[in-house]
């Protein structure tokens, strides 16, 4: 009886919401973002979207200011999500205090902006800034000093010392450190983010399309390193860059290489996987896709069903994952809740999903990591916040009778939070069908430029 509740479960919800949003079905297009100027208008209005959310962050968490020091090459983490889109670096030492008042005099002078902010080389800062936090008289002053979270942990040692003698032990005593500050104001996402990331996401999935095809893989000549550095070249000519290296593996039992690719020459039959995202618009994805390499010398026409069903597998462990993700539940609750979920249906894999965005592992909850695949101390411990975007990583243990292995099918998807559903959503589709490469078509089209060699679109 339990399995049959689990079945009929199983295809309710696979047949329903899901399925409405998961394989596009016509291919992915490189899609053509605003020209760089336009960007950073757009960037600088969505930073000021998540600037007007400031005083109500200080609030819910009892804090009367935020203070950050920063110096050219010593930037505070949270500095690259404050800063002007033009901006490459801070400027000399930059004291950036968030507050709540709407005054207009907190500095003689000068327009009450939130944050108010120093650019200084001179020390005048600081008996400025202690009169402004006189006139406000914050009980508590947080500081980027959390020892487990990066986003709310940027404050060097050198600035802290400069701050501790700047301010004096009167203010100092009040400092705390919050990192839910850092980490609500960095994963937030605003109104038009989600239309570009959309868009992201489609050029992230159109060139693991052409990397995964003839286009790009001769079999017994291109090797995984080849493919790797294609999409490094052609995320140039498409004014994107990324995050980390692309990686691309041939899949074989029970292997996991790590983060980083093998080193093979890629032969027909062989399972190809990529791990890598692009970085643009002050945003980034984070996609795991698989492919087979036909063997056509055979006359093979497509992936073997063993392979298609442990790619079905990590497409469930992938709909359990977002039915149990729920904002206010914890990543370890949510992990655990899956994996029981995954028991219960015979499929093996694990889970290791994060909040991606600003950065491709931007702050918030953690569910699992690949060495802690069933508790994530700190990390992992936090509330899943709406509202914000995840990577959906994950493997799935299949057995592939045709082969007589049992293979990972490494999948990852990024979802957002659809506040009308009150559900997670994929932002551009799932992988559920392997990506062919097609030896054949490359034979009998026109001579093809050497794998390296990006043609412009």
């Amino acid at each position: 009886m339990k399995l049959w509740c689990t079945l009929v479960s199983t295809l309710l919800f696979t047949s329903g919401v899901a399925h409405a949003q998961f394989h596009p079905s016509a291919p992915s297009r490189y899609v053509r973002l605003p020209s760089l100027r336009e960007q950073a208008k757009i960037l600088d209005g969505w930073r000021d979207a998540r600037l007007a959310n400031i005083p109500a962050l200080l609030t819910k968490y009892g804090i009367g200011v935020w203070l950050t020091s920063q110096r050219e090459l010593a930037e505070d983490t949270l500095w690259w999500s404050v800063k002007d889109a033009t901006e490459y670096a801070a400027h000399r030492r930059t004291v950036l205090l968030f507050h709540r008042n709407s005054s207009s005099a907190l500095v003689p002078g000068r327009p009450n902006t939130n944050p108010l902010r120093w650019v200084d080389n001179t020390g005048v800062v600081w008996p400025e800034l202690r009169a402004v936090l006189a006139a406000l008289a914050p009980r508590r002053i947080a500081l980027n000093t959390d020892r487990d979270v990066g986003a709310a942990g940027g404050l060097h040692v050198g600035e802290y010392e400069a701050l501790a003698g700047g301010l004096g032990g009167r203010w100092m005593e009040r400092t705390v450190n919050e990192p839910m500050l850092a980490i609500e104001y960095v994963a937030a996402r605003v109104p038009g983010q989600l239309a570009y990331y959309r868009k992201l996401q489609e050029t992230t999935w159109a060139l693991i399309e052409e990397a995964f095809s003839e286009r790009v893989v001769v079999p017994g000549v291109t090797t995984t390193e080849d493919v790797e550095w294609w999409y490094r070249e052609k995320m140039l000519l498409l004014n994107v860059t990324t995050w980390n290296h692309p990686r691309v593996s041939v899949i074989v039992p029970e292997s996991f290489p790590g983060w980083s690719g093998t080193k093979d020459i890629i032969q027909e039959g062989d399972l190809l996987h990529v791990d890598f995202g692009i970085t643009a618009m002050g945003m980034n994805t984070d996609v795991q896709h698989m492919a087979y390499v036909l063997r056509t010398s055979v006359n093979e026409t497509d992936a073997p069903v063993g392979l298609k069903e442990g790619l079905k597998k990590a497409n469930r462990m992938q709909e359990i994952v977002l039915d149990k993700m729920v904002a206010g539940k914890t990543g370890n609750q949510v992990l655990q809740e899956s994996l029981n979920q995954t028991t219960l249906e015979g499929i093996e894999g694990q889970i290791y999903c994060h909040p991606i965005g600003d950065w491709g592992h931007a702050p918030g909850a953690v569910m699992g990591f690949i060495n802690l695949p069933e508790n994530v101390p700190i990390l992992g411990e936090l509330a899943i916040l709406p509202n914000t975007y995840y990577s959906i990583e994950l493997f799935a243990s299949s057995f592939v009778p045709e082969r007589n292995e049992t293979l990972r099918f490494r999948v990852e998807e990024n979802a957002f939070w659809n506040a009308t559903t009150e559900r997670w959503q994929f932002v551009w589709g799932r992988q559920e069908r392997l990506h062919l490469v097609n030896a054949t078509a490359a034979a009998v089209s026109q001579p093809r430029p050497p794998a390296l060699v990006v043609q412009p679109q």
